[in-house]
């Protein structure tokens, strides 16, 4: 089984974003990067399949800090898709890596549902078409045999099962397994590892960028209930309405 897990660069969950001056970027001065949970899921999922396994991101330099990270869990090889930083349009994103996979004879083709700072849904099924290949996305289980692989999803109260043949692209949502961390061996082996770089440009795209906005903060509220034994009955009518 040959397995390819596509990764993305992203602020560290739950920093406090904000923009350049021209509201075209986000200002990355003081911000950390980590890859979107969805993804840790994928890599981690990769790893339980087994068989040979490469992670690929499209970005900066920088971004071979995400790499390495996925590596040191236990992923054996890297790509790195350079550009100059700059972000990349999900239709641009799909075709260049539509183009660096098409001949590398991949089994299973690995996304996470969406990226933790866009969320644009799209770059998964994008590639899948781009190779056409069959897709399944918001996938919380897997199992793989005779050439085929089932994927479950959440599906109101229930769950839908697909059958699709290999070559196939799965996007995972987080919750399908665990996440392991990464071993200090792991962390050694993966500062040594070579990482295969691409320079690549974006295509002319059809999207074109307005502007970003960053959404208001939710607004928060503190109730006090009540002081000891008084509180008990408003702490029971509460639990009541979470349950509802």
């Amino acid at each position: 089984m040959n397995i390819l897990v596509c990764v993305k660069r992203v602020p560290e969950t739950g920093a406090r974003i904000t923009l350049t001056a021209d509201e075209q970027e986000i200002d990355t001065a003081y911000l950390g990067f980590t890859i979107s949970p969805h993804e840790e899921c994928a890599v981690e999922e990769a790893l339980r399949i087994g068989g040979s396994t490469t992670v690929l991101t499209l970005g900066p330099r920088a971004a071979e800090e995400q790499l390495r990270n996925a590596m040191a869990m236990g992923i054996e090889s890297a790509v790195l898709l350079e550009t100059d930083g700059a972000d990349w349009s999900a239709e641009s994103t799909a075709a260049a890596i539509a183009d660096a996979v098409r001949d590398r004879g991949f089994d299973l083709l690995f996304f996470g549902n969406e990226a933790a700072d866009t969320c644009d849904y799209q770059v998964a099924v994008r590639v899948a078409f781009a190779l056409g290949l069959p897709c399944v996305t918001g996938v919380k289980g897997i199992a793989i045999g005779d050439g085929l692989v089932r994927a479950r999803r959440e599906a109101g109260g229930g769950w839908e099962t697909f059958e699709v043949p290999l070559p196939a692209v799965i996007s995972v949502k987080e919750g399908i397994n665990l996440p392991r961390y990464p071993s200090l061996p792991g962390r050694l082996r993966s500062k040594k590892a070579v990482i295969e770089t691409i320079a690549v440009e974006a295509r002319t795209s059809r999207l074109a960028k307005v502007r970003l906005v960053v959404p208001p903060e939710a607004p928060q509220r503190v109730e006090i209930l009540g002081r000891g034994a008084e509180a008990a009955p408003r702490v029971a009518e509460l639990l009541q309405e979470l349950v509802r």
